[in-house]
């Protein structure tokens, strides 16, 4: 763990699924939520979720790993399929998996580029929301927490707007029909959060000097649209996720917070 606050126990009891947790904000929070006595079953699509259960289990916690192809709805009902079967059951989904792939003007996407962006960042949450639902509405019982992103306000990336948007309307709608179950359906929006050098790649990175300016813009709206003028920690990110996950936001539903230094995106 980091030097974030950690409340021992507050997870006790809690079955919690993570998507995207080999790395960024999904290994954060699955590491917290661990920390604080949540069993948690790890999803990622690349084989390296199964040496971070491994370390996890390693400190004392109880973790378990799966790899799965969150962009189809085969992929999420085997992920929680396996969630039910390992650790009994789910109380909590945490979706953290997206992210922006390319970054640039929308006039310069391809069609199949854009279709990639909204795979990769709306159709996980789609499907494994889909995938919980049934086993939720059984217990009487659960949370789904969703990450968003504030760059539904955003240059250079129209298409993971388009996606988050999605996120965001899926959380109000499905907080309507899942509230008269018992269960409530929250989301985060970060902002600008910085992380170690990813493990996996999202996509190539800039190389010509025109798509490492085109980038250089998100960052500068980024950092413009904060009133603290920076990025996010993944302990800033991670802490708001945590409390909505947790019995604290029992009375919290249908609601999508900016974790972005004030930018409301």
């Amino acid at each position: 763990m980091s030097d974030a606050k950690v409340f021992p126990g507050r997870f006790d009891g809690r079955r919690v699924t993570v998507t995207g947790a080999v790395q960024g904000i999904g290994l954060t929070v699955a590491t917290r939520i661990a920390a604080e006595g949540g069993e948690v079953v790890l999803v990622d699509r690349s084989d390296l979720v199964h040496e971070v259960a491994e370390k996890l289990r390693a400190d004392g916690g109880i973790a378990h790993s799966v790899t799965a192809d969150l962009e189809t709805f085969e992929g999420a009902e085997d992920a929680l399929a396996f969630a039910v079967r390992e650790a009994g059951g789910v109380d909590v989904l945490i979706n953290v998996v997206g992210g922006t792939i390319w970054a640039k003007p929308y006039e310069e996407y391809a069609s199949d580029e854009i279709e990639k962006e909204i795979r990769r960042s709306l159709f996980p949450t789609l499907w494994t929301c889909r995938a919980v639902a049934p086993y939720l509405i059984e217990q009487r019982s659960g949370t789904i927490v969703n990450v968003s992103s504030v760059a539904t306000r955003g240059v250079n990336r129209i298409p993971y707007a388009a996606a988050k948007g999605g996120v965001n309307a899926i959380t109000a709608s499905l907080a309507l029909e899942l509230a008269p179950h018992g269960v409530r359906v929250v989301a985060t929006a970060p902002g600008g959060t910085v992380a170690p050098e990813r493990r996996v790649a999202r996509g190539p990175a800039p190389r010509s000097e025109r798509e490492k300016a085109w980038y250089q813009q998100i960052v500068d709206q980024t950092v413009d649209s904060s009133l603290f003028k920076r990025y996010g920690t993944l302990d800033e990110q991670t802490a708001a996720i945590t409390f909505l996950a947790s019995e604290e936001a029992s009375y919290i539903t249908g609601t999508v917070l900016p974790v972005a230094g004030g930018d409301l995106g």
